[in-house]
């Protein structure tokens, strides 16, 4: 009868623990504590989905990165910069364009602050903080963009500059019909050309871009991002070139 009261007791012990360390873990302002951590290292944004509403947050994983985390805020309303505002939200991630980005959904009716965490070279990488705007912003989705194809293998993308306004950086990818990655770009200009590097700010495409060819199919996907990284805007649209 002792050894099963102490046993008991043992087991409430570590209940307690591992409550108490779970509950630590949530924090994002005590998991970086002590460790060396570099602010704005994590590409990501967020956006509303077209079906459901949800809050679509993507991410770019650098090569070697472990430990990817989701945190978020309970509301918007409150200050985005302090870390202790922000608790571990535990869901599975899922690849997006095959796994050259990250994808996360939450499914929650309030708009709130979201950031993205990894751990790359004995580092804490963390994203900006991202506004989600799912109820007074929703995403607008559409196939709005004009394709130039007229440069063999090197189409140009053309699409309204600014058009629901908010518009800090725009995020291009074209894609191949098995939905791989072939090129993702930044360009502040409402233009894009497959492949040229002229008018880039940012570009996260790691390998030389194949040579796009007569009669497959392939497709280009805009992301408009304010500057507090909620995608005001998506367009899809499949295309061949000539």
């Amino acid at each position: 009868m002792k050894s099963v009261i102490i046993f008991a007791i043992c087991v409430f012990i570590m209940s307690c623990n591992n409550d108490n360390y779970e509950e630590i873990e949530q924090t994002l302002n005590t998991y970086i504590q002590g460790r060396v951590i570099e602010k704005g290292a994590v590409i990501a944004c967020a956006a509303s989905d077209y079906s459901t509403g949800n809050i679509l947050t993507f991410y770019y994983p650098e090569a070697g990165a472990s430990n990817i985390r989701l945190y978020q805020t309970a509301t918007s309303n409150i200050d985005s910069d302090e870390y202790s505002n922000y608790n571990q939200v535990f869901i599975q991630n899922e690849p997006f364009f095959n796994g050259y980005l990250g994808k996360y959904e939450l499914i929650d009716e309030n708009e709130k602050w979201i950031i993205v965490t990894f751990e790359l070279d004995n580092e804490v990488k963390i994203s900006n903080p991202i506004r989600s705007k799912q109820v007074t912003k929703p995403t607008v989705w559409n196939n709005a963009v004009t394709i130039d194809k007229t440069s063999f293998g090197m189409p140009i993308f053309n699409w309204e500059d600014n058009p629901v306004g908010d518009n800090a950086i725009y995020f291009q990818v074209v894609s191949d019909r098995n939905n791989s990655l072939l090129s993702g770009t930044y360009t502040y200009e409402n233009q894009f050309q497959y492949y040229k590097t002229d008018n880039l700010v940012l570009n996260v495409t790691t390998q030389t871009p194949p040579d796009l060819f007569p009669k497959e199919e392939y497709n280009f996907t805009l992301m408009d991002v304010s500057s507090d990284n909620w995608v005001n805007w998506v367009v899809q649209k499949p295309f061949e070139v000539q």
